[in-house]
């Protein structure tokens, strides 16, 4: 299924990303990406037929309230520690 990553890999992918390796960095980078893919085939010899999907390791659920209308705050309130304002907003610099 996998196929070890050779140092020609390495080289061909480091001319794509434009990056100079020296030959021991080629070195290092095809034993860690190996190192990687053993243990992406371990994970694959593993039984899961039984563990339901997941998205997160805990059992948390995101919890939203009604969405609804209330009362809202006075502008005067809201903008009386404001450092500036232009009548009722918050007056930022400009960002580009």
């Amino acid at each position: 299924m996998y196929r070890l990553i050779s140092k020609k890999d390495v080289e061909h992918v480091a001319l794509l990303g434009r990056l100079e390796l020296s030959e021991e960095e080629k070195e290092l980078y095809t034993q860690q990406l190996n190192k990687i893919l053993e243990a992406a085939r371990a994970l694959q010899e593993l039984d899961t037929a039984d563990i339901p999907p997941t998205a997160h390791v805990l059992p948390i659920q995101n919890v939203f309230r009604e969405d609804r209308v209330g009362q809202h705050m006075d502008p005067e309130k809201a903008l009386a520690n404001a450092p500036e304002r232009e009548e009722n907003f918050f007056k930022v610099p400009k960002i580009v």
